[in-house]
């Protein structure tokens, strides 16, 4: 499979025979993996969803009442309709310390969470992937991730303007074709996590579900939203897509092959993850 970004180098953007819808096409490439460009909103609900990211990493377990609260603390003022909104543009949900008491509404495809109490001793052996909101400039962009938690490599990302399933396929196929397969692939149930695309791009591979609304169940690529937000993207505000993109792939070749964890004996996760693998 040839890799995405020798794909887009591809793309011949003066092309006058083909044009970059079908060129994207032919190359099997998400034509707007190619642009970057960052969805636009009014400068007041960008000021109000970069508060409400900090927010959430601090405490993902805000609703739309304690976000409305929280908010006019911070001289924003809005109601809890336009908290939901806003978090479901921007990809977010109150999580919980325990389970819920409410009776979950079933989806089509649901999958039972595999990883409590599971043994991770190699490499591959359980992948997390996530979406998270990435606040810009002038406006905003999702980067996708993948983490192999055994030795908390970042195996495979990347950013686009929508949160379609096809790309999230997309990036989960590229990884598996540098890295190989997981065993278990762990996600939360997002629409994209459910979709026919996904359920089949997982074909012999163990699928893990979050508990709907569980704060720890999916806490590696968590954390590693958290740790590029506070250590690279706050710090360095993206102005534009391919300015995130390199932001994005600086920090997380960093990340990988000279961040130590002491939680894999102060190695780099690249020096834990090609070792053992």
């Amino acid at each position: 499979m040839i890799p995405l970004e020798l794909k887009k180098e591809l793309v011949d953007q003066n092309d006058t025979e083909f044009s970059i819808v079908q060129q994207c096409k032919m190359l099997d490439i998400n034509r707007s993996s190619l642009y970057y460009k960052p969805v636009s909103v009014s400068e007041e609900d960008l000021t109000t969803m970069r508060v409400m990211d900090e927010m959430y990493l601090e405490d993902p377990t805000r609703g739309t009442r304690r976000y409305a609260s929280d908010l006019a603390a911070e001289k924003i003022f809005i109601g809890r309709d336009k908290a939901r909104t806003l978090m479901r543009t921007m990809g977010i949900y109150a999580i919980y310390c325990k389970p819920r008491t409410t009776v979950i509404d079933p989806t089509r495809y649901k999958y039972p969470y595999l990883l409590r109490g599971l043994k991770i001793t190699k490499p591959n052996q359980v992948w997390q992937i996530d979406i998270s909101y990435i606040p810009m400039r002038n406006g905003f962009m999702y980067l996708c991730a993948i983490i192999d938690v055994y030795s908390r490599y970042i195996v495979g990302w990347s950013i686009s303007n929508t949160m379609a399933a096809d790309w999230v396929v997309k990036t989960f196929q590229e990884a598996s074709s540098i890295n190989g397969l997981p065993e278990i692939i762990n996600s939360d149930q997002g629409s994209q996590f459910t979709s026919e695309e996904w359920i089949a791009a997982c074909n012999g591979i163990k699928i893990s579900m979050d508990g709907k609304g569980r704060a720890i169940d999916n806490v590696y690529i968590e954390r590693f939203f958290r740790t590029i937000k506070y250590d690279k993207i706050y710090l360095e505000p993206p102005v534009d897509g391919n300015h995130l993109f390199e932001l994005c792939k600086e920090f997380i070749n960093f990340y990988n092959s000279k961040r130590t964890h002491s939680s894999i004996g102060k190695c780099s996760p690249a020096m834990v993850y090609r070792k053992a693998a």
